[in-house]
């Protein structure tokens, strides 16, 4: 598993040479950003999110781009500042800080990292055999990994993961109380993933604990500026370009960018590493977030999603700009 993750990190960087050779300068990648924009905004497939109720209230006509390079530089297009839930792009940051608590080797013992071919909330890909057959970023796993954050107790385990996702956006973050009601009423089935997985022996402590601190992340209430600004540490090998701090060692960048690889696009995640080709994660608030490493993030934020819960303008985003920008890592140049 080491040496394939140190292949597969190898492969990233050199995507980042390569999108360095595409992406000569800064009218280069705004007349890009434009021309992507201006092809994709009118676009007006897929649905907004209904199985979580306040999630129909978003406007399916919003639409945003953003690209953060490593040296600083923003590129804007769009509904930039339009706030909405984070969702699973959440478990991310989460997987980010259970990794500094407890370590590489517990989340893939209890964890894994495997591409489940099922739906993200599955419960047949939850039914937990010899191996976890999941990941860390679908539904049930996530819910472990979250049980893996430390803290004295729930309340000071949630200010430690709220405090954690601000520390990327570099600002303080909050719940989007609406949100959180709504996914909290509806939140069954991930009760019942949380119940199967401790009974397996793979979580941590409460399991209705460990689902109240998930929902609560899902409904962090972010911008697509945010979600730049997030991604982009993740591609400064765990460093903020803006502030110098170092929030994240390089090697759990690695095992992150893995991870989005192998499932951050849920079961349309092949088609994603086909097109588009890079590190990438979803949320269905209709957040997209793609990382090249040592070059950029690039946010996309657009609520009408495909049938696999990614948004439709997200993807057709990332698609175009991976052809544009030559981003595919294992693009031949």
């Amino acid at each position: 598993m080491h040496y394939l993750r140190r292949m597969v990190f190898c492969l990233l960087i050199i995507t980042g040479a390569a999108a360095s050779s595409a992406v000569a300068g800064e009218d280069d990648i705004l007349t890009v950003l434009t021309r992507v924009y201006q092809t994709v905004k009118d676009n007006d497939a897929g649905k907004v999110a209904d199985y979580i109720p306040a999630l129909q209230k978003a406007d399916p006509k919003n639409y945003g781009i953003v690209l953060a390079t490593v040296d600083g530089d923003l590129y804007k297009q769009g509904d930039t500042g339009v706030e909405f839930a984070i969702e699973s792009i959440s478990k991310v940051f989460t997987l980010a800080l259970a990794l500094e608590d407890s370590g590489e080797d517990v989340i893939l013992k209890n964890v894994g990292a495997y591409q489940t071919g099922l739906p993200f909330n599955s419960i047949i890909a939850a039914d937990i055999r010899a191996i976890p057959l999941q990941n860390p970023l679908v539904n049930a796993g996530a819910i472990i990994t979250t049980s893996y954050i430390q803290g004295t107790d729930s309340d000071n385990k949630w200010c430690r993961t709220l405090d954690f996702i601000s520390l990327f956006a570099g600002r303080k973050l909050v719940v989007m109380k609406d949100v959180c009601e709504s996914e909290m009423a509806t939140n069954q089935h991930n009760r019942a993933l949380s119940w199967q997985a401790k009974s397996s022996g793979l979580l941590q402590g409460d399991p209705d604990d460990a689902v109240v601190r998930y929902t609560k992340a899902c409904s962090v209430g972010i911008t697509c500026e945010d979600l730049a600004k997030m991604g982009v540490i993740l591609a400064n090998y765990g460093v903020d370009p803006l502030s110098g701090k170092h929030i994240i060692s390089a090697d759990k960048v690695e095992f992150i960018l893995s991870m989005m690889l192998i499932s951050g696009l849920y079961d349309s995640s092949g088609p994603w590493l086909l097109k588009v080709g890079v590190p990438g994660k979803s949320g269905v608030g209709g957040g997209i977030l793609a990382v090249v490493p040592g070059k950029f993030a690039l946010a996309v934020f657009s609520p009408p999603l495909d049938e696999f819960g990614n948004s439709v303008r997200g993807v057709q985003t990332a698609e175009l700009l991976a052809g544009e920008l030559g981003l595919h890592l294992l693009k031949s140049h």
